[in-house]
């Protein structure tokens, strides 16, 4: 088990380096300057400005230099905002993005792992056609226009929440159920499909031929097996859903990453597009990693693939 952790760390390191090497050549191969739309600075002033951000090297030594910056964790500062790092920046931004990530997450998956189980209980039920109703909807539906639709009817017609900032756990309720939706869907029949396939399997008949209760056989015996599916799909929709923040953060006005990485990519803002890129990258690697792990320990048979293999 070390010995694929230790593969499995080396293969993030790679995979990061290529995210980091593909997005700064592709940044860098825009025409262009992020001080062409300075018109009042003269042609001299510019090149002092490119000079002290060091976009007049070599482009190979800038991008040694960004490597440098990223092992160091130290992005320095932004070009638009002069007062302030890149580091400043995630600090203030980060922990919001991922608050309203995090609360999302958890609400698809804990909404989408409970309507897959009473949808697969239900089987060719009314309860069933509903929960796939509402699952289609979900994926059919892109978050942005979740979001139009949820802060049209339920803020600006019923005036029943708050619709912009970041002030109270209200402000959290529209732009997580924005998110959420599409998750939540994709799990639902994910649940439902592998919870039909384990409800037929030899040991739950034996679980209920020895008289335990249908909660017991469904929550200990059938709900382990039948997540797999849903685990190995964690990792894709935990960054789906840190991706999508940006967009629903941009139009519930949450003062996130999505505000700064929009507006870098805006004002041609290098270190920040970098900084940000690369942070989001390590942060969903991670999240991919823990979603492997938590693969190995809910399903044996992959330890002893391995052993057998050796």
């Amino acid at each position: 088990m070390l010995l694929y952790l230790l593969k499995r760390l080396i293969a993030m390191v790679i995979t990061l380096w290529v995210i980091i090497t593909l997005t700064f050549f592709l940044m860098h191969s825009i025409p262009g300057s992020p001080f062409n739309e300075e018109r009042a600075t003269s042609e001299a002033v510019q090149k002092n400005l490119e000079a002290y951000y060091h976009l007049d090297e070599p482009l190979f030594v800038q991008y040694l230099q960004y490597l440098k910056s990223v092992i160091t964790f130290d992005f320095g500062p932004s070009i638009k905002k002069s007062s302030q790092t890149v580091n400043e920046l995630l600090g203030r931004g980060f922990p919001v993005s991922f608050e309203l990530g995090m609360v999302t997450l958890i609400v698809a998956v804990f909404s989408g792992i409970t309507l897959g189980i009473i949808a697969a209980l239900r089987h060719n039920g009314f309860i069933d056609y509903l929960a796939m109703t509402i699952a289609v909807l979900g994926i059919s539906i892109p978050n942005f226009v979740m979001a139009t639709l949820l802060i049209q009817q339920v803020a600006v017609n019923w005036g029943i929440l708050p619709v912009a900032t970041w002030a109270s756990p209200k402000h959290m309720i529209l732009p997580t159920l924005a998110l959420a939706t599409g998750p939540m869907a994709i799990i639902a029949r994910l649940t439902r499909s592998s919870m039909l396939e384990v409800l037929t399997q030899d040991y739950i008949r034996t679980a209920k031929a020895k008289g335990l209760s249908p909660a017991k056989v469904v929550l200990k015996h059938a709900l382990k097996n039948a997540l797999l599916p849903v685990v190995t799909i964690l990792g894709a929709l935990a960054a789906s859903i840190l991706t999508g923040t940006f967009v629903i953060e941009k139009i519930f006005a949450i003062p996130g990453m999505g505000k700064y990485f929009v507006e870098s990519i805006n004002q041609r803002d290098y270190p920040v597009i970098m900084g940000t890129t690369v942070f989001y990258s390590t942060v969903l690697i991670a999240m991919l990693f823990l979603v492997d792990v938590a693969y190995g320990m809910l399903d044996p048979r992959i330890k002893l693939h391995k052993k057998e293999g050796r």
